[in-house]
């Protein structure tokens, strides 16, 4: 942390240095008469800058540096208009909005060399807005990534979801929160995301291989979550948001302040969640699925003219019961663990009260901590711009799972990571960018509890890239290429034979896991264009190549996976999996309606997934953990080859002869299966099923001189049986289809054309469904006797109301 603040300063040294300067300025105005509009975001995602016009639609900036920069202009209920300006030779621009409800481009900073149109990117991209995030509920980041098509969730209870992108999760799956890529133990089922909800402003998720740019992990995409523009300078706002939930009683609360003055700019907040049990129809409330969760984050930093330098501090406190399904055999509730008399591990049912209740969280629980330090500088060197983003993280993951011991966290992971990523994008010319960097971690875990899952392990990657693109007429280029080199030390573990760690060897001591060395290598590369046939036609093509290596529960795990429970076998000689990923888009936009086709084929060779072992007598082979005091079936990662396909359509009706109508309509399928399989192990497990979402908006141009920006809206999810199942040792089954209905409105509370208020009332399955999953861990507890029926169902009906209130400390 020392580290970074000294490397801080010495870019706040830089302020005073002499750079070329460059002034931009201009007015936003109304296609219908001309007029100024008030209040418009001009932002250049670049350079993390932006400006709001005045009240005769006037904007500047000073103190640009030289460059050809996207820029993009947004207001409320206009269509945002994007152009790439070349600050030298343009000193003045104009900008002209039309009145409209649909965003028919977007900029995104995902994947490539620098911000570019959506458009113009060869690769999907949904982007999830911050108002997008206002208009819904959810329990968690990435349960409201999952609303989006293409992208699903893996669940563990309401605060525990792992994003799937096209049927790819866990360590195929990249997320980047803060400019780096998050760390956190994400190879573990019961692993969630380190991120505040509150926190994010915009979400972009890279449907296709990423390792180009992130490197190893990416195999399947990545989740950038964006936080908010800095303000432009010598405005100072602060916002404050209160969310309730009715299923699980959940209070939220979000307090942010934000300022740019002389180009200082600071973003703070802090966020707070608590929640009792959730409940659905059938199983009334789910004992042990409360949380409560505590969250700080604090951005400063410096806008200069040669660039900015931005240090983020983040931490992110997580308390959550673990949903094991137990129930007594009689009643069919849900039953506690206690200690007898003995001193024994017993049940008992669980009370109403405790089900009802807030932060008490008995056996099993977890606490997730995530400590995060962010330094993000921008620097204009030459012609071109200079990157350089170092981040350190410490994450501890500890559960409590023997009431014997009382709370004692015998599960304890500890890891740090340090980020490093640095790139040089050089200056446009005749239409071509091309940037070169390298980036990569270096990590170190430790186990620190007293039972043991995988070793402790020191990682290092190292990977160097290369991405370019042309533009002509109608047609954009991108093409790019990488080597990624990681290197992995797993560590010896000595224990006694009472399973406690011993520093040494002696001859009574059980050699847990054995040291090795594991060295891999591999390249990707990407080539792909898009052409625009009209104005409004236009169609994309990309050819990846991907490559992830094997994750330290993949190549090291021994011991049983608690919350499973399964006896895990990791495999040392596995080979790193690689991708061939072909991808097709067409598309239409028109004032009437817009259409988008996306197609992919994905063929991964080495694919590593866990296969059961049987035992020489027959049925299953049956492993005893010694230390953690538990027998589960047996299983190991193997390797096999895989191919996955599928894609999405998206159709949005908006009819310009009824402004502020949105029929929007979604189909998003993949296929997944193992070549060279029989019937029983053809399919990958936990596939997402084929889901149909179709939701109808209207957006209200003006009520009144109170109500504002007022919508509602209906919507229908519809997930398809999934019956593609990995269903050999009987650990996956089928899946019914089910419907889910919701709906929601809200509005903007004014006076005097300033927002006093937003107020967003979403209500999920609107209609109390009972249904679960195939992505839910928890379809596969223990059975209700008293009702026949299997495992515990997803969260019934939920209501919630958000409040959020703007406050304007300088204008």
């Amino acid at each position: 942390m020392r580290k970074l603040y000294i490397v801080w300063l010495f870019f706040l040294f830089l302020s005073t240095s002499a750079f070329a300067q460059h002034i931009l300025s201009g007015r936003v105005l109304n296609v219908k008469d001309s007029s100024g509009i008030s209040g418009a975001l001009v932002y250049l995602s670049d350079l993390k800058i932006g400006a709001l016009s005045d009240e005769s639609g006037h904007y500047s900036f000073k103190n640009i540096p030289n460059g050809t920069y996207l820029i993009e202009v947004s207001y409320v209920g206009y269509a945002s208009y994007i152009q790439e300006v070349n600050i030298k030779s343009t000193p003045s621009l104009n900008f002209i909005l039309h009145e409209s409800t649909m965003q028919l481009n977007e900029v995104i900073v995902t994947g490539g060399a620098s911000a570019t149109e959506r458009q113009n990117t060869p690769i999907p991209i949904n982007i999830l807005t911050q108002v997008d995030m206002q208009q819904m509920s959810a329990t968690n980041i990435i349960d409201a990534i999952a609303s989006t098509t293409g992208v699903s969730q893996i669940t563990d209870g309401p605060a525990i979801s792992k994003p799937v992108i096209r049927g790819l999760g866990y360590n195929r799956v990249v997320v980047v929160n803060d400019g780096v890529r998050q760390e956190g133990q994400q190879w573990g089922d019961e692993f969630g995301i380190e991120v505040d909800e509150y926190s994010v402003n915009k979400v972009e998720i890279y449907k296709g291989p990423a390792s180009l740019r992130y490197g190893s992990d990416a195999m399947a995409g990545v989740i950038n979550m964006l936080e908010a523009p800095t303000l432009p300078v010598g405005k100072i706002r602060a916002n404050v948001l209160a969310n309730y939930q009715s299923n699980t009683g959940l209070f939220g609360e979000s307090i942010n302040l934000a300022g740019n003055i002389k180009g200082f700019v600071w973003d703070i907040r802090y966020s707070n969640k608590q929640a009792h049990a959730y409940r659905n129809k059938y199983d009334s409330y789910v004992y042990n699925s409360g949380y409560s969760e505590s969250d700080g984050k604090a951005m400063v930093g410096i806008n200069r003219n040669w660039g900015y330098s931005h240090l983020t501090l983040s931490v992110f406190d997580l308390r959550l019961g673990i949903v094991e399904g137990s129930r007594d055999s009689t009643t069919g509730k849900f039953t506690k663990h206690v200690v007898d008399s003995a001193g024994e591990d017993s049940l008992a049912i669980a009370s109403d009260q405790e089900l009802k209740a807030y932060n008490i969280f008995p056996i099993i629980h977890q606490r997730v901590r995530h400590y995060k330090a962010v330094l993000d500088n921008q620097i204009a060197l030459g012609a071109g711009l200079l990157g350089v983003r170092i981040g350190y993280q410490q994450n501890f993951r500890q559960e409590a799972n023997d009431i014997t011991i009382g709370d004692v966290y015998n599960n304890s992971f500890y890891l740090r990571t340090l980020n490093y990523d640095i790139r040089y994008v050089f200056a446009e010319k005749n239409n071509f960018e091309l940037s070169v960097g390298a980036n990569g971690m270096q990590q170190k875990s430790e186990n620190r509890g007293t039972v043991y899952l995988i070793p402790a392990y020191n990682l290092f990657d190292l990977g160097l890239f290369a991405i370019a693109k042309k533009r002509f007429d109608k047609l954009s280029v991108s093409a790019g290429v990488r080597y990624d080199n990681r290197l992995l030390l797993a560590k010896d573990l000595y224990i006694d034979s009472s399973g406690v760690k011993v520093n040494n060897a002696d001859g009574n001591s059980v050699h847990r896991f054995y040291a090795y060395n594991s060295n891999f290598a591999g390249v990707s590369a990407s080539v792909g264009a898009t052409y625009d046939f009209t104005r409004n036609i236009y169609a994309k093509l990309n050819l990846s190549r991907g490559y992830r290596a094997p994750n330290i529960a993949e190549s090291g795990s021994n011991g049983i996976h608690d919350g499973t429970p399964f006896y895990e076998i990791g495999d040392a000689k596995l080979k790193p999996e690689s991708s061939l990923q072909i991808d097709a888009t067409v598309g239409v936009n028109t004032e009437n309606y817009s259409v988008e086709v996306n197609a992919f084929a994905n063929q991964i060779n080495h694919y590593i997934f866990a296969e059961k072992l049987a035992s020489t007598s027959g049925g299953d082979s049956i492993r005893t953990d010694l230390v953690a005091g538990m027998s589960g079936p047996t299983f190991k990662y193997v390797s096999g080859d895989a191919v996955l396909s599928g894609g999405e359509a998206v159709l949005d009706i908006h009819p310009s002869a009824i402004n502020g109508m949105h029929f929007k309509n979604a189909f998003s399928m993949v296929n997944a299966i193992q070549k060279k399989q029989g019937d029983s192990t053809k399919y990958l497990p936990y596939t997402p099923p084929y889901k149909f979402q179709s939701e109808l908006k209207y957006v209200f141009s003006k009520v009144s001189n109170v109500f504002k920006n007022l919508y509602v809206k209906v919507g229908v999810d519809y997930y398809f049986q999934q019956n593609k199942i990995y269903y050999k040792f009987d650990n996956e089954t089928v899946t019914p289809s089910y419907t889910l209905v919701n709906a929601g409105i809200g509005t903007d509370v004014t006076s005097n054309d300033k927002t006093l208020f937003s107020l967003y009332i979403y209500c999920s399955n609107l209609t109390d469904e009972a249904y679960q999953s195939n992505m839910s861990r928890l379809k596969y507890g223990d059975p209700n006797y008293t009702t026949g029926r299997s495992g515990v169902y997803n969260m019934g009906r939920n209501v919630s109301f958000k409040l959020i209130i703007p406050i304007d400390i300088k204008k």
